[in-house]
């Protein structure tokens, strides 16, 4: 894989569904400006990473099995 392919992104459509599943509407424009600015913030990037790497690769021996 090239180093810079996104593996996982999040879209407005996703904000917007989770909007209207928790407060039963779609967010405004601003709004949406604000959870863009901010959503970031709120992921462990790292502990993410580590935890699926651990969760389906394991390591024997320094050889790393799939």
């Amino acid at each position: 894989m090239r180093k810079n392919n996104i593996i996982y992104s999040i879209n407005i459509e996703d904000v917007q569904n989770v909007a209207l599943q928790e407060y039963e509407r779609k967010l405004t424009d601003n709004e949406l400006k604000i959870i863009a600015a901010e959503i970031g913030d709120y992921f462990d990037w790292y502990e993410i990473i580590a935890s699926a790497i651990d969760t389906h690769i394991k390591r024997e021996d320094k050889e790393w099995i799939l």
